[in-house]
């Protein structure tokens, strides 16, 4: 039996008072119990009995599978995979992405695929002029469909002034192959237009079941933006070495752009949250030195200047962050919260206990191997040291697509029940 009916609390009532529990425990004030949330994914399908593809083409069954699962699972706080209507998705044929039931299995997660997206020599045309490197250079690179922008002149070219531009567009758009890809175009933009109205649907689930959603917006360090989404992993670590002068200046635009975007409104009761993950700045993929240099200025004026604009950072530290959780301390207290994944969180609890809430970290591999008293065993210990004296909220490392469903219960259930102050 679901917690509402438990409680016979409504939906509204519900979701208030985790809502408060949550903010409460950011803001390392006393809580009844420690918060316990999770990631669901594709976990849905795997619980439901149907296959990950339905992500992407059957609304009706992922929607449903949303719908069970929330009923009989009801951690504090969630986030949700809302449909993505596939058929969109291969018209705009995206190079840097695969899913299930279009190039993998229907049976298995999405694939990122890491591309390129600015060659070495191309910094100077991003930061002197990124509306030409957005058109002609990323968008071609990111999307099959879009390759014809590739075709396109300079867009400071002198000659887009001239009297004949505009027909000379015309005679380009009419092209046997730009007619092709802006009929895709069209395609995709009906195809989500179709769905966009059902789509709604998903945005009152998690009300309908009284469950806070974990953010309200997202905004990424500008390092792992150039790293993940422009250059790429192995261009970024190339050009540390190599131009490292250029992927500051990269960083530094990037960051400037990051801040001129509005954000959005927040929730109902007024909080903020910004979710960001710090993936490239993490021990497994600089040195300290590095970090210092490219990673931790503009990650650090990020977090701040989104503070102090009323925001509370979400931070997902991906990866191991240990020997760097100490500039944490250098953010003000209570004004951010860290979620961590392979970090040593007993040692995050020595060191920022009583500065920042701390969210994590049962292993997936636990999760999806162990046994229920081995979920168990690990929660009581989590709540035990690093739920001491507030500040805390138990959730898992990272992905839940693979775990099994009882253990996923255990560890929710355990934690309401054994997690009281």
């Amino acid at each position: 039996m679901s917690e509402i009916l438990e409680r016979n609390q409504s939906p509204e009532e519900l979701r208030r008072e985790r809502e408060q529990r949550i903010t409460d425990a950011i803001h390392l004030k006393p809580t009844d119990r420690v918060p316990v949330t999770c990631e669901l994914g594709y976990f849905v399908a795997r619980y439901a009995g149907i296959p990950c593809s339905a992500f992407y083409y059957d609304y009706d069954a992922w929607l449903g599978a949303y719908r069970k699962t929330l009923k009989d699972f009801q951690p504090d706080m969630a986030f949700l995979r809302e449909f993505t209507p596939g058929k969109a998705l291969e018209y705009l044929d995206p190079r840097y992405m695969k899913w299930p039931g279009y190039g993998l299995d229907p049976d298995v997660g999405f694939q990122a695929i890491e591309i390129e997206c600015l060659q070495d020599d191309e910094y100077d045309i991003l930061l002197n002029n990124p509306a030409d490197y957005l058109i002609r250079h990323y968008l071609p690179r990111r999307h099959g469909s879009l390759n014809f922008l590739s075709k396109l002149p300079e867009l400071t070219d002198i000659g887009w002034v001239q009297p004949w531009a505009a027909q000379n567009l015309a005679m380009f758009l009419t092209e046997p192959e730009i007619e092709a890809a802006v009929e895709n175009l069209q395609k995709a933009g009906r195809e989500m237009r179709k769905w966009l109205p059902r789509m709604e649907e998903f945005n009152r689930l998690l009300m309908d079941f009284g469950i806070p959603r974990l953010f309200e917006g997202g905004a990424l360090p500008p390092f792992d933006i150039i790293s993940h989404s422009v250059r790429g992993m192995k261009g970024t670590m190339l050009d540390m070495y190599r131009r490292p002068e250029k992927i500051l200046q990269a960083c530094e635009f990037i960051l400037k752009k990051t801040l001129e975007r509005p954000l959005p409104k927040p929730n109902e009761y007024g909080n903020l949250r910004m979710f960001m993950t710090n993936t490239r700045g993490s021990d497994n993929f600089m040195s300290m030195e590095q970090f210092k240099t490219f990673y931790w200025p503009g990650f650090k004026k990020l977090v701040l200047t989104l503070i102090e604009r009323g925001a509370t950072p979400f931070i997902f530290l991906e990866g191991n962050f240990t020997s760097r959780l100490e500039y944490l301390l250098e953010f003000p207290k209570g004004k951010f919260y860290i979620r961590l994944d392979t970090t040593d969180i007993f040692r995050a609890k020595e060191i920022l206990g009583g500065h920042c809430c701390i969210e994590g970290n049962v292993p997936c591999s636990l999760l999806q191997m162990g046994s229920v008293e081995d979920v168990k065993d690990y929660c009581k210990k989590l709540i035990d040291v690093v739920g001491k004296g507030g500040g805390f909220i138990l959730g898992p490392r990272s992905s839940t697509d693979e775990v099994k469903p009882e253990n996923l219960k255990a560890m929710i259930e355990f934690t309401k029940e054994y997690g009281r102050y």
